[in-house]
């Protein structure tokens, strides 16, 4: 079994890591990723990131680190951001700092306001990225693509968990500020 790991040596890590642990978030067994890899473990983020004391600790663990930076709002990827976004919503709203939120889809809606970009993102804006789980960081940038698209400047990439695979080295090696709650380490 891979190990999981701290990537934020800070107290609000540690809780999201124990909780991490508690959902049974880290599973073995035969499973196909989104960037169609095959691997032998998956780290399920909606189990800890869907979970009352799972989203606020980690709302509060990407909050700390947000606040250093002054950002005008921060966004998901689809869907294992949106969880995320919320929890930093709420978690800035109780600090008394609010951070407006958006959320990226895939593509835009063909119904409605037709959007591919929901919720509060102006143009301008300086902005933060978040995901749940991090592998070749394929659907981290596209969101970044469709953010830069809408005028706005990401300052900063985070995500619950890297896997070490490949992702989080091409954000960087791009010029993104790139960070990690956890990282798994096979």
């Amino acid at each position: 079994m891979p190990k999981l790991e701290l990537g934020l040596n800070t107290a609000s890590a540690r809780k999201v890591e124990e909780i991490a642990r508690k959902v049974g978030a880290l599973l073995e067994g035969d499973f196909t990723l989104t960037s169609g890899k095959k691997s032998r473990y998956y780290f399920d983020g909606k189990k800890l990131t869907l979970s009352p004391e799972g989203a606020y600790w980690v709302g509060k663990a990407l909050f700390e680190e947000l606040t250093k930076i002054g950002i005008d709002s921060v966004g998901g990827v689809a869907v294992g951001g949106y969880p995320i976004v919320a929890a930093v919503a709420v978690v800035s709203y109780l600090e008394g700092k609010p951070i407006p939120t958006f959320i990226v889809r895939d593509v835009a809606k063909e119904h409605g306001t037709k959007r591919q970009i929901e919720g509060h993102l102006k143009e301008g804006s300086i902005v933060a990225v978040v995901d749940d789980v991090i592998t070749t960081g394929g659907s981290v940038s596209k969101v970044i693509e469709a953010v830069e698209a809408a005028n706005c400047k990401v300052v900063k990439v985070m995500v619950l968990v890297d896997r070490h695979e490949g992702g989080s080295d091409k954000l960087k090696k791009d010029g993104y500020d790139f960070a990690a709650i956890l990282n798994i380490l096979p």
